[in-house]
């Protein structure tokens, strides 16, 4: 017996089984909504190649995460479901499960494409982390906070339906609405979600 053998044995993800602790975790490919079938052709490779979990890049849960020109996933409305099963049917025809990475970019989100005004914690320049030329967030009001919520369940909904496994919020890095209110360089709010630490998770 190796000392490996363990990655090679199912292990229990909540209700689900993956057939082995092989998990490739979120990355961009430069595919994303704008071709959903090369997309899944790539992820159901991976799958067909052994990995137990197959996760998609991040994926924009509303207009107002829209970081074009760059190429991501999108689950913005029901439209965008069909994409996104193409990929899970592709995963899951190997046996593994299909998991998504839900993600609002906040203030790194100039909304090029959907001309939304950009939100944030707090009213500064977007980050640049997409290389656009300046734009001006908007601090994001309580009624703001609570359409992110519901913005992210109504994703995690559309992507049940799309068949993923596997569903969680990204919030790490400075590119994402989470990370950006536990960052005091991003959140210099006065409210309930800014200055102490248990202020800044409140979100």
């Amino acid at each position: 017996m190796s000392d490996y053998d363990i990655l090679f044995e199912p292990v229990r993800i909540g209700p689900k089984v993956a057939p082995n602790r092989f998990y490739q975790v979120p990355h961009c490919n430069g595919l994303g909504y704008l071709r959903p079938r090369s997309h899944a052709a790539m992820r159901g490779t991976k799958a067909e190649g052994g990995w137990g979990v197959v996760c998609t890049e991040e994926v924009e849960i509303h207009p107002s995460s829209d970081i074009a020109p760059c190429i991501e996933g999108r689950i913005w409305d029901e439209h965008d479901v069909a994409g996104h099963r193409l990929m899970t049917a592709a995963v899951h025809a190997y046996g593994a499960l299909a998991g998504i990475e839900l993600t609002h970019a906040g203030l790194d989100a100039a909304n090029e494409s959907t001309h939304l005004t950009p939100i944030g914690p707090s009213s500064r320049g977007v980050l640049g982390g997409t290389g656009f030329e300046p734009v001006q967030t908007r601090a994001m009001t309580r009624r703001d906070l609570a359409d992110v919520r519901r913005w992210h369940r109504k994703a995690a909904l559309r992507a049940r339906d799309a068949g993923f496994d596997i569903v969680y919020c990204y919030a790490a890095h400075g590119l994402t609405l989470p990370m950006q209110f536990l960052s005091r360089r991003y959140n210099d709010r006065t409210d309930e979600y800014g200055g102490s630490l248990v202020n800044r998770v409140r979100f």
